[in-house]
């Protein structure tokens, strides 16, 4: 609990640091798939993330969930500390919040693990990275300091950014190394992780796919951080926006958490088809911790009201089910 309390006010201290670092808005990353992942290699953002997944894909979810699952959703709670120092630093480096799922599978959020290749950290840096972000590793290791070390690994994937321009690259390369990954496009003549993954050593392949699974379970989805830069560009040049129909037999309701639009259509009564016009993007702004308007006939609020918990529960249990 001590630690706790002096995280939380190491936290504030840097909150109000007069240290500045140019910032890059991240609140619009969207929580969306990436299409190599779906059947007919589309995504609709006003249908339920799982059941979209592509047979090939589906196996690897289902599987990483039934093994990692349980441990990952309580992490959600004894590891809000550190993931909050993590959404504090990431973002001023242009860095998406996401890729704190790097460090839940490079180290499982211990500072003090070390590696068989010398990798330290919460963030498994070696010491030469360590050392060109300015961290000492000798008399004692900053490595281990969860701030001093997040700054270091925020430049570190910036730098890996800004030369592959692809997130899921960055992940190959912040795991095997940027050379392999640059060896991989030069054999595989494409730069699509899907395309190249073949080039790459089973470890580097198997990390990006824990990252995937992992962001997967934190949250609900896919995002910025798990589609190839192509793949972000084609989603973000088909998605239009749509006028939610408006009745007026109808009511909206604020409403937040993790519900399903297929579970709350079923237990109104009401076709998904006409669910989702009332109500479009509903899973996509709700897995991504978003509040929203949730539109249904003025008759149907109450059934809602009265189900609400029993809604948001159904709605858990098929995430973590992958129904």
């Amino acid at each position: 609990m001590k630690y706790f309390v002096l995280l939380f006010n190491c936290m504030i201290a840097l909150a109000s640091s007069s240290i500045c670092i140019a910032q890059t808005d991240t609140s619009s990353f969207t929580k969306i798939g990436f299409k190599s992942l779906f059947a007919n290699d589309k995504f609709s953002p006003t249908k339920p993330y799982l059941s979209q997944l592509s047979p090939k894909a589906v196996p690897f979810v289902q599987e990483y969930i039934r093994k990692q699952g349980k441990e990952l959703e309580k992490m959600k709670q004894w590891g809000r500390p550190y993931f909050d120092v993590y959404d504090n630093i990431l973002p001023k480096y242009g860095v998406p919040v996401e890729l704190k799922y790097l460090s839940v599978i490079e180290s499982h959020l211990q500072s003090r693990l070390v590696s068989w290749a010398g990798a330290v950290g919460p963030w498994q840096l070696m010491d030469y990275e360590a050392k060109r972000y300015g961290l000492q590793v000798r008399p004692m290791d900053e490595r281990t300091d969860y701030f001093k070390s997040t700054h270091a690994a925020a430049k570190l994937l910036k730098g890996l950014y800004d030369e592959f321009g692809d997130w899921l690259l960055v992940v190959a390369a912040y795991n095997g190394g940027a050379g392999r990954v640059k060896q991989a496009i030069r054999l595989s003549g494409s730069r699509d992780f899907w395309d190249l993954q073949y080039y790459l050593k089973e470890e580097t392949r198997t990390h990006v796919k824990k990252f995937i699974g992992t962001h997967y379970i934190f949250e609900g989805g896919g995002g910025e951080t798990t589609m190839t830069k192509a793949e972000l560009k084609d989603f973000k040049s088909t998605i239009v926006s749509q006028n939610n129909i408006v009745d007026a037999s109808d009511s909206t309701i604020t409403i937040r958490g993790r519900f399903s639009a297929k579970i709350v259509a079923q237990k109104l009564g009401m076709p998904i088809t006409d669910f989702n016009k009332k109500n479009t993007g509903f899973d996509q702004s709700l897995a991504n911790g978003d509040t929203y308007k949730l539109r249904i006939p003025k008759a149907k609020i109450s059934i809602f009201e009265a189900s609400k918990n029993e809604l948001l529960e159904a709605s858990l249990r098929q995430l973590l089910e992958g129904n």
